[in-house]
């Protein structure tokens, strides 16, 4: 029986790219996104590699919404098996003190509030199937303190560690649950911050070893990895950075 996968941000960048890789494993995928327009298109790509693909809106802020997709997704394929907690915002890149209150709100409210929500609720779908496994999308600044990112940081070092604390309470009955920790990354969201802060891609450019940004495949190699064949492996995150945190 085909195994079903959860992906959020799955219409662009590292969902995207998470999605179309699995795919390849005959994995089904339900496609969350705020966005209509790339949802869609990835699933346009998911089906033309011969799996069953449905796209489904949601502000993850929200969890009514959350729990709509998962709903949503039990409807369509019966079980979860996997899940890629993606979805995420950067923010500004300005200074703490320099950042509106909206934007803190904005940015805690989609990354961590939703990334809780979404682990609320489908956890539960997989417990109530024996099990599953779950990557959560954390990020270089999850795992040190970098400037510029004062929020977003928080909402990442939160990430990793509701990655542990879910572990503690639920492996025992097979649930596996790992994070990722990307640093600074070719996806869209990164190239839009990048531009409205050019000083920082030069700065995170001289500071990653190996001299060049990540690529949205590179990551979404360690994902596929992670939630399908990782079996002793739990409560982890693992950095994917060219050695960038490494020399911090």
């Amino acid at each position: 029986m085909s195994k079903t996968a959860i992906i959020t941000g799955g219409g662009s960048g590292l969902g995207q790219s998470a999605a179309l890789l699995l795919a390849d494993e005959g994995i089904n995928i339900a496609v969350v996104d705020v966005s209509e327009k790339g949802g869609n298109e990835t699933v346009e790509q998911l089906k033309a590699k011969g799996v069953d693909a449905i796209f489904i809106k949601a502000d993850v802020s929200k969890a009514e919404e959350v729990k709509n997709y998962v709903d949503k997704t039990l409807e369509h394929f019966g079980a979860v098996d996997y899940f890629f907690n993606n979805a995420g915002i950067s923010g500004s890149g300005k200074n703490f003190l320099e950042t509106d209150i909206k934007e803190i709100d904005l940015i805690v409210g989609i990354n961590l509030l939703g990334a809780l929500y979404g682990l609320r609720y489908v956890a539960e779908a997989m417990l109530k199937n024996g099990g599953g496994s779950i990557v959560n999308t954390a990020s270089s600044a999850g795992v040190i303190g970098q400037a510029s990112v004062v929020t977003y940081g928080a909402t990442k070092h939160g990430i990793v560690g509701m990655t542990k604390s879910l572990v503690a309470e639920y492996a025992k009955d097979g649930l596996r649950v790992n994070a990722i920790a990307p640093g600074p990354t070719e996806t869209p969201m990164v190239k839009t911050f990048f531009e409205d802060n050019p000083d920082m891609k030069a700065s995170a450019e001289a500071g990653i070893p190996q001299k060049r940004l990540g690529k949205p495949e590179e990551v979404a190699e360690l994902v596929a990895f992670l939630l399908t064949k990782a079996d002793y492996i739990n409560g982890e995150t693992v950095r994917i950075d060219g050695g960038f945190t490494n020399t911090k």
